[in-house]
């Protein structure tokens, strides 16, 4: 049997850096034959450069409102699986937004593993600070209560592999009801 995405509009995705957002979105997209949409390469796309260069140049306010922009058209649009930025949640109007699209699933990882998966990583502009290994644990903290507050599902995506999480994800929709199956 394969799942059927008739009952959801979108599968928001949310999770640190690291997490496993876009890697996992991708694979659950192909799986219940619906888009993927990635929402920090839709503002890569309309911004015509970086993130990590528009943090830079215009700041992180800044950023984030074009974020939030961004979010809310993306869930006014077609159906997706929707993998967000890892700040998505910092705003209440985004975490509103989210929740109001369709199911949210928290890919959970703690700050050690996002850490062994992240160390090399140049490319996050968070992460480019004299200690990343504390910052990432600061953005744990600070962010791991909103991940639960917007969630409806949580996973941890420890050590099991992609096509295991997606597994995962489907059948925990499937028991909620929110997949059809044919």
């Amino acid at each position: 049997m394969i799942p059927r995405a008739d009952h959801l509009h979108t599968l928001v995705l949310v999770g640190l850096p690291g997490s496993g957002k876009s890697t996992v979105g991708r694979q659950l997209a192909r799986r219940l034959r619906i888009p993927f949409t990635d929402s920090d390469h839709v503002i890569k796309q309309r911004i015509g450069c970086s993130i990590r260069e528009y943090f830079q140049r215009e700041g992180e306010a800044s950023f984030r409102d074009l974020e939030q922009q961004v979010l809310a058209e993306i869930v006014a649009g077609r159906q997706c699986v929707l993998a967000t930025g890892g700040g998505a949640v910092l705003r209440e109007a985004n975490r509103q937004k989210l929740r109001e699209a369709g199911p949210v699933v928290y890919l959970h990882a703690t700050a050690g593993e996002l850490w062994r998966r992240l160390r090399r990583d140049a490319q996050r502009p968070l992460l480019q600070v004299p200690d990343p290994q504390d910052k990432l644990r600061q953005l744990f903290a600070e962010r791991d209560p909103l991940y639960r507050e917007t969630a409806d599902f949580v996973v941890e995506t420890g050590r099991p592999s992609v096509n295991t999480l997606v597994n995962m994800i489907t059948m925990q929709l499937e028991l909620a009801g929110l997949l059809g199956t044919g």
